[in-house]
């Protein structure tokens, strides 16, 4: 054997090739087998490379010198596979013992047969040791060693896609004797051989590589267990460039497969659940998101409470309080095996997984669910579907969101591989905890919505009556926006004389401050109302109040506020439509504050909407607002609405308010029928913005009803005045309250008489219900109560009147003022002469001069 001293250097320490390599070849030990693999010739620098003089050697298979164990089988492969030989790195023990690392090429020895064909019977070895031969040819034998101990799998096959090699890794998944010499359609899943044989094909026909191909597949030592893998295939060439197969390399990427299916999922349901504001529709995206990516099936159960938007009871939940099918989603169309209807009561034993989890707020997993658990045998109906269905792992997250419990979601797998694992309870703790919050929004949602329409329905009126005056009837439709609630409103307000008022208005925006504004206005609007103040100064005197409203929000709010009329109107905006009629009159008064015009559908159906004059919008105190006078036909049909009835993001105004006139126009007796066609003309969907309708049909009150009399500013006319309204009660028939009548009249003419100015008119009006006396009169001062002593003379004449009667007022005219009091037609006679005033005590009446 060569010396270290003769040794050339090793690679990269000057050694070249062409020359060098040339001579070292020349030197190269040399060997002969026969075609069973047996050394049939050795050379004397065989023996001084390994040490075996050529007796040791000769007739023994060349497999006993291999220094690795299991290389024999691999290399007879590899063999049998390379029929034009191969070169390549062999581990070879050396006599002494220690291991040498050789450069060997195999070439076939050809030889002429008796037929004249050319076969290779034998094999000629050349081999020098490895860092002899720097720069040599390295392909899979040369490899080999490393590759076969590989932490990846690894395979070779040949041009018919048969197996001739794989490293350890795939040996322990099939072994050998199983793979070698087979196709893949012999050793692999159908599935997955169809797979691999496709992309097999396509590398050997193309010599384009396969990089990254991805498939799941159940382990072959845990059938329950899935795996992901990524493979890559390439062509493999021989020593001439010829392709002789493909080889291919398989990596476990199930850590990442998992990660990335988590991530996905996670990402999916950021997009899908909270799509709405809605409790039962956000439980429904959780199991929705959830199958088939993590479970078979997902039920998702909450607490009665939390539908209703109530606030549930900090820390754990025991059996006791209700909860309800809230969502659930099966990969079997239809959920056979939920058992239970969306809605329905969730019943739940105290040892099962379902109440073991709400009890401790911590997920509960049962990765191998037996069918003979105590909390599933319990009832005779759950184990059955867990029998049916074939029930594998069961896992219960708590939904649980800022510090409550709202509920449990319960994961079933059945069809699906594997029972839940660790990763699957982190995962579906991240899904749920997602999810929760916006459970618990859409639940605080459903309360605030909840609070607001119920301050909404407080706030508007409950029952509407028009009196002797008017038939009316109204429609309140919220807006199909998530608060839900808006500020318009209506109402139908009874004034002195018979006369009706009708109010519609609209504040902007919507939620709970909307209504709040809202309710303020009406307030404002009957408190303003109840001074009998005429529709244009009633609208000054509420556009005055919004200004007042604004004011500390113009101090609070933004540093740009420069007190504009438009800045303001960013803080507060509001319309309003207030109208007046007069039955007795047939008269109705209206102004409006930046509202839409009423509509007025006259007897004969002719439908138009006066020319009123618009006014500004309340809260911008610039314009003045103006009234308009109508005489309306009795049974005239009075429509006031909001923009939200007419206007939608399609449809103008002009195009809604043709579509009124149409719809009033329609045939329809009763204003139910009236109301229910212009719903159905202007209201195709839900609506925008808040729609208020406000219908009202006038009557008018028949001369027969009404009773009016000139009186002179001289103190005896007091007397004549109370025989005229005596006389006229006992036409009218009401006898009983001849007395007090009587009584008011005489005080109402003389406080005229004493600190009013002529002429002086009495009137009495007769309604069903009500009785009405009104003394008119041109001076300008209003009477007030004074609270006699009882040393005073007089000043008990309003205090009288207040008590006999159900209210009295005073109410101004352009021309001055009506002092009137009214009684119920259901109520008493006062007292008589002896235990009552006198009729003619006038001086107790005080007026303010």
């Amino acid at each position: 054997m060569t010396s270290e001293n003769d040794r050339p250097e090793r690679p990269g320490g000057g050694a070249g090739e062409g020359p060098g390599r040339a001579c070292d070849l020349a030197t190269a030990a040399a060997a002969e087998l026969d075609g069973r693999g047996v050394v049939v010739s050795w050379t004397r620098a065989a023996e001084r490379l390994l040490g075996y003089p050529a007796a040791e050697v000769l007739g023994h298979d060349a497999a006993e010198l291999l220094a690795v164990p299991g290389d024999a089988a691999r290399v007879a492969a590899v063999a049998h596979w390379a029929g034009d030989g191969w070169s390549g790195s062999v581990a070879v023990r050396h006599r002494d013992g220690r291991a040498v690392q050789l450069a060997v090429q195999v070439s076939p020895v050809l030889a002429a047969a008796g037929d004249g064909t050319v076969r290779s019977g034998r094999w000629a070895v050349l081999a020098l040791e490895e860092w002899r031969t720097p720069g040599g040819v390295v392909n899979q034998l040369m490899l080999e060693p490393f590759l076969a101990h590989a932490p990846v799998g690894m395979a070779v096959l040949d041009t018919e896609l048969r197996y001739v090699w794989v490293n350890a890794v795939l040996e322990r998944l099939i072994p050998l004797e199983r793979r070698l010499g087979r196709t893949v359609h012999e050793v692999l899943p159908q599935l997955e051989a169809e797979a691999f044989e496709e992309r097999m094909t396509r590398v050997l026909e193309t010599g384009q590589p396969v990089m990254d191909y991805e498939f799941r597949s159940p382990t072959y030592a845990d059938p329950t267990e899935e795996r992901a893998y990524s493979v890559s295939f390439f062509r493999l060439a021989g020593p001439h460039g010829r392709c002789v197969g493909i080889w291919y390399m398989v990596i476990d990427v199930t850590e990442r497969w998992r990660a990335q299916e988590g991530l996905a999922l996670l990402n999916d349901a950021s997009a899908r659940i909270g799509s709405t504001l809605d409790v039962t529709r956000t439980a429904q995206e959780l199991a929705d998101v959830a199958v088939p990516a993590l479970a078979d099936f997902v039920a998702v159960d909450l607490l009665d409470s939390v539908l209703h938007g109530e606030e549930p009871v900090p820390g754990p939940v025991d059996s006791t309080p209700t909860m309800r099918r809230t969502g659930q989603r099966s990969v079997r169309e239809g959920c056979p095996e939920a058992g239970l209807a969306v809605g329905e009561a969730v019943r739940r034993a105290p040892s099962s997984a379902v109440a073991r989890c709400l009890l401790s707020g911590e997920p509960v997993v049962e990765p191998l669910l037996a069918a003979d658990s105590p909390w599933v045998t319990e009832d005779p109906r759950r184990a059955g579907i867990v029998r049916a269905y074939g029930f594998r792992s069961v896992m219960v997250a708590p939904v649980r969101a800022r510090g409550i419990t709202l509920g449990a979601a319960t994961f079933v797998r059945s069809r699906r591989l594997g029972p839940f694992g660790a990763d699957d309870v982190r995962l579906a703790e991240e899904l749920v905890a997602r999810a929760a919050v916006c459970l618990d929004n859409a639940r605080r949602y459903t309360r605030e919505r909840t609070a607001a329409r119920m301050m909404q329905r407080n706030l508007l009126p409950h029952a509407l009556a028009g009196g002797a005056a008017l038939d009316v009837a109204s429609w309140y439709f919220p807006a199909d926006a998530p608060s839900g609630v808006g500020g318009d409103w209506f109402d139908v307000i009874p004034l002195s004389g018979a006369r009706v008022a009708l109010v519609v208005g609209d504040v902007v925006g919507h939620g709970i401050d909307a209504a709040a504004s809202m309710g303020r206005l009406r307030a404002a609007v009957r408190t303003l109302a109840n001074l009998d103040l005429p529709p244009d100064e009633l609208l000054a005197r509420l556009d005055d109040l919004v200004i007042g409203l604004m004011e500390p929000r113009r101090d609070g709010g933004a540093a740009t506020d420069d007190g504009t009329a438009a800045t303001r109107l960013g803080f507060l905006g509001a319309t309003c439509l207030y109208a007046v009629y007069d039955p007795v009159s047939r008269r109705c008064t209206m102004a409006r504050a930046g509202h839409l015009p009423p509509a007025v559908l006259a007897p004969d159906g002719a439908v138009e909407f006066p020319d009123l004059p618009a006014g500004p919008p309340l809260g911008l105190g610039a314009l003045p607002f103006e009234p308009a006078e109508l005489e309306l036909a009795e049974g005239s049909l009075l429509a006031l609405y909001t923009n939200g009835l007419i206007e939608t993001h399609d449809r103008d105004i002009g195009v809604g308010m043709a579509r009124l006139g149409r719809a009033l126009a329609a045939p329809g007796g009763t204003l139910q029928e009236i109301g229910g066609n212009v719903v159905a003309a202007l209201l195709t969907g839900p609506p925008s913005d808040d729609a208020a309708l406000l219908l009202a049909r006038t009557h008018a009150l028949d001369a027969s009803q009404v009773a009016s009399w000139d009186l002179s500013a001289d103190p005896a006319a007091v007397a004549g005045a109370r025989t005229l309204a005596g006389r006229q009660l006992s036409e009218w028939g009401l006898e009983p309250l001849r007395f007090t009548t009587e009584l008011v009249v005489s005080e109402l003419v003389t406080n005229a008489i004493r600190h009013g100015s002529g002429p002086i008119t009495l009137r009495l009006i007769r309604q069903d219900a009500a009785l009405i006396c009104e003394v008119f009169d041109t001076g300008s001062t209003a009477p007030h109560l004074r609270h006699a002593r009882t040393t005073d003379e007089g000043g008990r004449g309003l205090l009288i009147v207040a008590q006999l009667t159900r209210r009295w007022g005073t109410r101004y005219t352009a021309n001055g003022k009506i002092i009137w009091a009214e009684q119920g037609q259901g109520e008493r006679g006062g007292q008589g002469p002896e235990q009552g005033a006198s009729p003619g005590d006038g001086a107790d009446v005080v007026g303010v001069g």
